[in-house]
C-alpha cells in the first residue's frame, strides 16, 4: 500500500482505540440521548397544545415528571419498600422449604422404585456414606442470603453510579432543549454529500427511538397491572413490590422477566407449594400475552426486532458496556437496526446489487 493508505489505516484503527477507550463515556451520552428522545417527545406535545416557547414547555414537563414522581415516592415507595425488604428476608427460607421438598420426593420416588426396606441399599448408597446431593438446607439458605446481600450491595453502589447519573441527566436536559442544534452538529460530522441522507435516517432512529419508548412504557403498566391482579387472585402477598417489579424489570427484555417471576415465587411456595407453579404459569401467560398481544398492538409493527436478535444484542453489549448495557440493549438494537438498514443495505449493497446486474 501507498503512504496515504497507510495513513488512512493508522487513522482509522486509532479511531477505533478512542471509541474504544471511551465506551462508558459513550454508552452513558446514548442513554442520555434516549432520555432526551422522552423529554423531547413530552415537550412536543405540550407545545402542540400551548403556544409556548421550547424552553417553557420542557419546564412544564419537568415539573410535571417532579410532581408525578414525588406522589410515587410518597403513596407508594413506603410499602413497596417495607414488602421489598420482607420479600428479601424471605428468599432464604424458602430455599429451604424448596430443598426440604426435593428431598422428600426423591426419598419418595426411592422408596417406590426400592422398597422401605431396602431404603439407601441400592441406588442411593451415597447417601448412607454421608454424602449429600441437596445442600442443607441452612447452608443453602444462608447462600442464597448471601448472594442477594451481593447482589444488593452492587446495586447500592452510589459512588461513581451517581456521577454518571448526574452525567446523562444534564445530557439530556442539554439536548433536550436544543435538539435541532446538537442533532446539525452531529451530521457536520458527515461528509457534505452524504449530510442530507443523514438527516434522513436520525430521523428514523428517532422515530424508532420514540416508538420503543412509548412500547415499553405502556407494556411495562399493563404488565404490573396484569401481575398485581393475578397475584391478588392467587392469594400471594406481597403484591404491590412484585406487581412493581414485574413492572420496572419488564424493560429489560428476557432477563427482566426471568427475574421478576424469582420473588413471587419464593413467597408463594412459603404458603403453598402448587401455588409457586400457579405463580409461574401466570407470569408465563403474561409475558407471552406482551409479547404477543401488546407490545406488537403499541408499536403497531413499526419497531421489529426478532427474539433471537434481542438476546444476541443484550449478551454483546452487556460484555462491552457492562450492566449498564443489558438495560440500554433494546434502544441500542433499534438504533443499529435502523443503521444497518438505511446504510448497509439500501446504500451500500442495493446499489452494488444493481451495478452488477446492469453489468
Amino acid at each position: 500500500m501507498k503512504l496515504p493508505n497507510w495513513l488512512a489505516l493508522s487513522a482509522l484503527l486509532s479511531t477505533g482505540f478512542i471509541l474504544w477507550s471511551l465506551k462508558e463515556i459513550i454508552i452513558q451520552i446514548f442513554a442520555g440521548i434516549v432520555l432526551a428522545m422522552a423529554l423531547c417527545t413530552l415537550v412536543d406535545l405540550v407545545k402542540r397544545k400551548l403556544p409556548v416557547a421550547r424552553p417553557i414547555a420542557l419546564i412544564i414537563c419537568l415539573t410535571g415528571i417532579v410532581m408525578i414522581f414525588s406522589l410515587l415516592v410518597i403513596i407508594v415507595v413506603p410499602p413497596f419498600t417495607e414488602e421489598f425488604q420482607q420479600l428479601i428476608s424471605q428468599l432464604p427460607s424458602a430455599a429451604g422449604t424448596l430443598s426440604e421438598i426435593a428431598m422428600d420426593n426423591l426419598y419418595k420416588i426411592n422408596d417406590f422404585i426400592y422398597g422401605e426396606e431396602q431404603k439407601f441399599s441400592l441406588g442411593f448408597q451415597v447417601f448412607s456414606s454421608g454424602f449429600n446431593p441437596f445442600p442443607d438446607s441452612s447452608t443453602l439458605a444462608t447462600g442464597v442470603g448471601d448472594g442477594i446481600k451481593k447482589i444488593l450491595g452492587f446495586a447500592g453502589n452510589l459512588g461513581s453510579g451517581f456521577l454518571q447519573l448526574i452525567f446523562i441527566i444534564a445530557v439530556s436536559l442539554m439536548v433536550a432543549i436544543q435538539p435541532s442544534a446538537y442533532k446539525e452538529v452531529a451530521i457536520l460530522l458527515v461528509p457534505s454529500f452524504y449530510r442530507r441522507r443523514a438527516r434522513s435516517i436520525l430521523k428514523d432512529c428517532g422515530k424508532a427511538l420514540t416508538s420503543w419508548m412509548v412500547g415499553v412504557l405502556i407494556s411495562s403498566f399493563c404488565v404490573a397491572i396484569l401481575a398485581g391482579i393475578g397475584l391478588s387472585i392467587l392469594g400471594i402477598k406481597l403484591v404491590i413490590a412484585n406487581a412493581l417489579l414485574a413492572g420496572m424489570l419488564n424493560v429489560i427484555p428476557n432477563v427482566g422477566p426471568v427475574i421478576s417471576t424469582i420473588f413471587p415465587m419464593s413467597v408463594a411456595l412459603l404458603d403453598e407449594p402448587w401455588k409457586a407453579i400457579a405463580v409461574l404459569g401466570m407470569y408465563i401467560f403474561i409475558q407471552n400475552l406482551e409479547s404477543y398481544l401488546i407490545t406488537p398492538s403499541i408499536m403497531h409493527h413499526k419497531v421489529k426486532l426478532l427474539p433471537g436478535l434481542t438476546l444476541t444484542a443484550q449478551f454483546i453489549f452487556t460484555v462491552i458496556f457492562g450492566p449498564i448495557g443489558l438495560i440500554l440493549a433494546l434502544p441500542l438494537a433499534v438504533v443499529l437496526q435502523v443503521v444497518i438498514k438505511e446504510i448497509v443495505i439500501h446504500d451500500l449493497l442495493d446499489p452494488w446489487k444493481r451495478n452488477r446486474l446492469a453489468r
